[in-house]
């Protein structure tokens, strides 16, 4: 297993991670009238952070490696 595939594996785990939390958000604030606890209220920032720097690397990573490959 290559560095980008690892990194490609942990965005789409974390993808799912986040998407849990936010469904977890809206269903606490269903159950509790608009008033969650303030972990579930924060809970999907973490890997919303993370999905940011693993997004912004596998956006970035073809426009390097065709600049890597051009010969001037």
């Amino acid at each position: 297993m290559n560095w980008n595939h690892g990194i490609r594996q942990f965005h789409r785990w974390v993808s799912l991670i986040f998407t849990l939390t936010v469904i977890a958000n809206f269903a606490a604030m269903a159950l509790n009238a608009g008033q969650a606890p303030t972990w579930i209220v924060y809970a999907p920032l973490p890997p919303l952070f993370l999905l940011l720097f693993s997004g912004l690397y596998l956006f970035v990573r073809p426009y390097l490696s065709r600049r890597g490959g051009q010969t001037g």
